[in-house]
């Protein structure tokens, strides 16, 4: 008699996915010889579920990752030098918790930005914060937040995501400005938070990029010393995707 009732209670008081829980147990029957500890430890399972999805979906959402990729689909038949073994222990963010980095480089086209992006949606998984931004968009940002006086909330809000996604780093030279933006974001999150780097360039191109050598000493300092790198090389993991379709067709 109580069950319409109930289940409205359950959603007015945003336990959805538990009314749910319930209104299925009762269409499908057959709980009411189950204990009833046993059978609320079910329904509460399915709100507590519920409940993750929804801040997983909404850690994704602020993530806003440039590709949908995931660990488990990571392409090892290209031959780009990509090495199992390391993508195994990334995968397990332990490096996040110590607070190293991880570096992508390689030609364009060898996917970079998908493993980038993959690192990501596994950090969203367990439960941490992550950005995905390119480095000229993120100057862009910081430009923006210092001619309105949120400069300062800018880099705080920066410090404190466990995992940056700074993609496309060393696509253009980098202003003077650029350069005091990055070395602040860099030395917010040094050996405190995570950050991965993808780049078309060596990692020893980086410091004639960063330009003045001061910046550039401190900078690497805080981004090399601790990070784990993947050297990417081939030909373009696109163009090959396209003639494996011109075949199939």
């Amino acid at each position: 008699m109580l069950t319409h009732p109930t289940l409205d209670k359950l959603e007015k008081l945003g336990f959805g996915a538990m009314a749910g829980a319930v209104a299925e147990q009762d269409r499908i029957g057959g709980f009411d010889a189950m204990p009833f500890m046993e059978r609320l430890g079910l329904i509460v399972e399915v709100e507590a579920n519920a409940r993750d999805h929804k801040r997983f979906v909404s850690r994704l959402r602020i993530a806003a990752l440039r590709q949908t990729a995931t660990i488990e689909d990571i392409d090892y038949r290209h031959a780009r030098g990509l090495d199992r073994k390391l993508m195994a222990e990334l995968a397990t963010l332990k490096w996040i918790g110590r607070g190293e980095n991880c570096l992508i480089v390689g030609p364009t086209g060898t996917g970079k930005s998908w493993l980038s992006c993959a690192l990501g949606h596994q950090a969203c998984r367990a439960g941490m914060s992550v950005v995905y931004v390119r480095v000229s968009r993120l100057l862009e940002m910081m430009a923006l937040a210092r001619g309105v006086g949120r400069y300062e909330r800018q880099l705080k809000s920066l410090g404190r995501v466990d995992l940056l996604v700074l993609d496309d780093w060393g696509l253009a030279p980098l202003s003077s400005e650029g350069r005091r933006d990055l070395m602040e974001i860099v030395d917010d999150r040094h050996a405190r938070r995570s950050t991965i780097i993808t780049s078309q360039l060596p990692i020893d191109a980086w410091h004639a990029l960063i330009g003045d050598p001061t910046i550039a000493d401190a900078m690497l300092d805080r981004l090399v010393h601790n990070a784990h790198r993947i050297t990417l090389s081939g030909h373009s993991m696109r163009r090959k995707s396209s003639r494996e379709l011109d075949d199939k067709a």
